[in-house]
């Protein structure tokens, strides 16, 4: 078929690889013009996705990226998977809107349009048919299949991607699950149908809300433990030894990408907007985790203290700026936040990663860095965010006289102290 994937980010590139692989005519849009031209020249930005897999498919004609809209035109099967951020604590659909604006010129009867962005309950029936039936005059349903296909990326991850992740799908209608379903079942090993997009939608925030809801009471109890003087880390492993009722979560500096810091609030804002009430665990997880930069600066701040050192005036060095380790994906990364705050404090901060591209924009007074044996000990403080699994950690233990380690990576030592 000839597939066009819509976004080629974090979600859409993967996608409209493993559609080309598989034998599908690809067209890989988007309207950043110096994305596509990287595409083109065979350079793949994301790491899940290696530049030689990109240059096959791209060799054998089967994927193409564009960002001219008539290049859309005879598709049959149509995947949105563009951004949907927050703009002042409310969904951010126009990306979405828009796309099916661009698509609905080219639709035609009997095509496939799936909606992959990550959204609130009813976003694909209320918002995306009604657009692509505005635009094209078709009706979803009886002209052309509409359904809802929530991502499950998670970049970095060396076991579970997008072919052996169960997907699920969902359709208007009979018609449109069967088509949908039909489509994801040539990409992935696994379908999980449900009965109507708005099930799915919620799924995906589900599942992020689940994650960020137990992400959150981790970081209390630890801010609690540390205060109290019990190892939270120790309890956590000895309650990780438990065969049912519990699931390991640890503690962190915050959390980034688009998953937890906006897709549970996606939830929480609908809730309120259509019931009239307030989802009270989104919001406390929300204020907990949002504050978890905040609690990473006090405590280097109390530690500088101990050794008779102000943060003002300290050289510090960041070890990590993704929002997770061992990807670039640097999306509303807490070590952003952190960076931030410790330079308003008049602190002298360098940060190394060499996963985030160095285009990508921090605080200007940030200074980019790599690691070194004399930038680690010239280092008044060292603050491991991020463990990449490429990260030197011996060097790290050897040449830092004091280091906050946010994950529990680098041991114990009278020098190193885990959040």
């Amino acid at each position: 078929m000839r597939v066009v994937v819509a976004g080629q980010g974090y979600v859409g590139l993967p996608l409209a690889v493993r559609a080309a692989q598989v034998g599908h005519d690809v067209i890989g849009y988007d309207t950043d013009e110096s994305r596509v031209k990287r595409l083109i020249a065979g350079e793949s930005y994301i790491e899940d996705i290696p530049a030689q897999d990109l240059s096959a498919v791209t060799a054998a004609g089967r994927y193409r990226a564009t960002c001219e809209p008539g290049d859309l035109a005879g598709f049959d099967v149509a995947v949105i998977t563009v951004p949907t951020p927050l703009r002042e604590g409310a969904p951010d659909l126009s990306y979405v809107e828009a796309c099916a604006r661009t698509l609905g010129g080219f639709l035609r009867p009997g095509a496939i349009v799936v909606l992959e962005s990550t959204t609130f309950p009813g976003t694909t029936e209320e918002l995306v048919g009604p657009v692509l039936a505005e635009v094209s005059g078709l009706a979803a349903g009886r002209d052309f299949r509409l359904g809802f296909s929530p991502e499950r990326i998670d970049p970095g991850n060396p076991v579970w991607n997008l072919v052996n992740t169960p997907k699920v799908v969902s359709g208007v209608d009979a018609a449109s699950l069967a088509a949908v379903d039909a489509f994801y079942s040539s990409l992935v090993e696994r379908t999980v149908p449900v009965s109507t997009p708005k099930e799915a939608e919620l799924a995906k925030l589900l599942e992020n809300t689940f994650r960020h809801v137990n992400i959150a009471l981790v970081n209390e109890v630890a801010m609690f433990a540390h205060d109290l003087g019990i190892d939270v880390w120790e309890a956590i492993d000895a309650c990780a030894t438990k065969p049912f009722g519990f699931m390991r979560f640890t503690p962190g500096p915050g959390v980034g990408g688009h998953c937890l810091p906006i897709d549970p609030s996606y939830l929480s804002w609908r809730v309120q907007r259509a019931l009239g009430q307030s989802f009270r665990f989104v919001e406390l997880a929300n204020d907990v985790n949002n504050h978890m930069p905040d609690y990473v600066v006090r405590r280097l701040t109390t530690a500088l203290n101990e050794r008779h050192q102000c943060v003002k005036g300290a050289k510090l060095l960041l070890v990590g700026l993704a929002y997770k380790k061992n990807t670039g994906d640097a999306r509303e990364s807490p070590s952003a936040r952190i960076a931030h705050m410790l330079l308003d404090l008049g602190a002298e901060v360098a940060a190394v990663d060499p996963h985030v591209d160095a285009a990508h924009r921090f605080d200007a007074r940030l200074r980019r860095v790599d690691m070194t044996a004399d930038i680690v000990a010239a280092a008044d403080a060292v603050v491991l965010l991020v463990d990449h699994d490429d990260t030197e950690l011996d060097m790290i233990r050897e040449h830092a006289s004091y280091i906050l380690d946010c994950r529990r990576t680098l041991g114990r030592a009278e020098h190193i102290e885990v959040l």
